[in-house]
């Protein structure tokens, strides 16, 4: 892939999120990108989704060690991140996606 991943991941993250609040406005995402794991030595970008709402939470990890794959993971706001991320080709992921996955999630 010649895009950035984060780069491409963040705008998915932007237009799912403009759709999601036009269709569901009570979910009302917010979306942080965090560097947290590269400050302490791991070479990942952590993409958080959140729902203040429903207080739950969709962690989306790019680790340089695993190019080419997406790491995420649901859980609540108030959990930690665990080990047990689930992983897929980042070429599978897209916006439908994603959005699919906020509005039940999130729901």
């Amino acid at each position: 892939m010649s895009e950035d991943p984060l780069k491409a991941l963040s705008d998915m993250a932007s237009e799912v999120h403009a759709r999601i609040q036009e269709q569901h406005e009570q979910i009302n995402p917010v979306v942080q990108v965090r560097r947290g794991m590269r400050d302490i030595g791991i070479p990942a970008d952590v993409m958080t989704i959140d729902c203040l709402r429903t207080r739950r939470r969709i962690n989306l990890i790019l680790h340089d060690q695993q190019p080419g794959a997406l790491l995420y993971q649901f859980i609540t706001i108030e959990d930690e991140a665990a080990d047990d991320f689930q992983s897929m080709a980042f070429s599978d992921m897209d916006a439908q996606k994603l959005f699919a996955w906020m509005e039940s999630y999130f729901e």
